[in-house]
């Protein structure tokens, strides 16, 4: 029997006082005097880390020990497009029941309109039918992590399936309401009518509109900043309200990576009913390169190698090193930066995980666009990154990982 140990609690992973002291030491006492200024701030940069320790057995089989900073389930951040990872699972999900339809990935999938603010997509220049498919849709999400793509997602599984699924699960705060798309809350519920279609044109299945009626708990106010710009550009002096917003905890994504990468280190409640081949063709999506990827195809001028990659990586003048992956989804919303990151050295032989959020608004107005992104908030990923990569290059190990399995050819 493969022996797991678990180190994480889906609700409360800040209740590791032992490893969470360890650290804040480490960290201190590396940390430039600017990463310094942000750790002693906690309200105003609401920081949170997450470090997961990976050792192997003799067999190659992990256990894992999480290690956290400023965790509190209850500190709202906004979460931006790492909500997109869950939906590009449940897609996943829901694809595999739709196999004796004949739907797969690369099937095409043609959105339609039934209501208001609803968009039509029949054709997709960047993929190499001119057709877009949910293949197609879930690339863009990990490789560039694309606004539309996650919108045609969304519709395709539905917002009530989609967090019915998601609580199933045990993520019980996990909250998804929107689209990224200005659009009503009644309008965020209702979902297009759309068609998959074969090589020849012909309608093989067809999904009706719907609406969804999952009844959100939006009890906990959540207000941020000290003025914002409404949606019509006027600004209004008053924090700006996140209560009915996108919500997920920190944990609860490192949990749901976690699942993807090693399912077997998990509860199978807890496990993403995905194929053995689909879940390897995800991998690859989860850590391939803009300029990898032939279908889609991406303009790598403005897709620089390490665009959605932050821990150490983001850096559009400099190539990602060929021995270095990171299997990632990053977000970056209202002066809000997360990346939720499973790295590998594949010549030094080293993985570990790494999970993180920091707020960086020095004005205190939210949708002004001033948000402090490239001179506080990426250079906090790259320090703390580089910092725990080389922690783990220098540690010592009793059995060197078999990495293999992460291994992967890119297009």
């Amino acid at each position: 029997m493969t022996a797991i140990i678990y180190f994480f609690c889906l609700s409360n992973m800040e209740a590791q006082p032992d490893n969470s002291q360890w650290l804040d030491k480490f960290i201190r006492s590396r940390a430039s005097p600017q990463l310094a200024a942000i750790l002693n701030q906690p309200d105003t940069f609401r920081y949170q880390l997450i470090y997961t320790k990976i050792d192997r057995d003799k067999n190659n089989q992990p256990t894992f020990k999480n290690f956290s900073l400023n965790v509190d389930a209850g500190r709202y951040f906004n979460p931006a497009s790492t909500v997109k990872m869950p939906v590009a699972l449940v897609a996943m999900e829901k694809l595999e029941t739709l196999k004796g339809k004949g739907v797969g990935l690369q099937t095409s999938m043609l959105t339609d309109s039934a209501h208001e603010g609803q968009v039509q997509v029949w054709t997709d220049s960047s993929a190499s039918t001119g057709l877009p498919s949910i293949g197609n849709y879930i690339r863009k999400i990990f490789i560039v992590s694309d606004n539309e793509a996650y919108n045609r997602l969304y519709e395709f599984v539905g917002q009530e399936p989609l967090n019915q699924r998601l609580h199933e699960m045990g993520y019980t705060d996990v909250r998804i309401t929107r689209r990224f798309t200005r659009m009503t809350e009644e309008g965020n519920r209702l979902t297009n009518p759309m068609r998959f279609v074969d090589q020849q044109g012909t309608v093989i299945y067809s999904q009706p509109a719907a609406r969804s009626n999952f009844a959100f708990d939006f009890s906990r106010q959540q207000l941020l900043g000290q003025a914002h710009y409404d949606r019509d550009g006027n600004l209004l002096q008053q924090p700006m309200d996140f209560t009915r917003h996108n919500n997920i905890s920190l944990a609860d994504l490192q949990q749901m990576l976690q699942s993807v990468l090693f399912p077997a280190s998990v509860p199978e409640k807890q496990r993403f009913r995905i194929s053995e081949p689909n879940r390897q063709w995800l991998l690859r999506a989860m850590s391939e390169l803009p300029y990898e990827s032939r279908s889609p195809r991406f303009d790598t001028s403005e897709f620089f190698p390490s665009y959605t990659k932050f821990f150490f990586f983001r850096d559009g003048k400099q190539p990602v090193p060929a021995q270095l992956r990171s299997f990632n989804k990053a977000g970056w919303s209202y002066g809000f930066l997360t990346d939720i990151a499973y790295v590998i050295d594949t010549a030094a032989g080293i993985e570990f995980m790494l999970s993180a959020s920091i707020y960086v608004n020095k004005d205190g107005i939210l949708n002004d666009d001033k948000y402090e992104y490239e001179e506080t908030g990426y250079a906090f990923f790259r320090e703390i990154g580089e910092m725990i990569y080389r922690y783990e290059l220098e540690r010592r190990r009793k059995y060197r990982p078999d990495l293999s399995p992460f291994i992967l050819t890119y297009d």
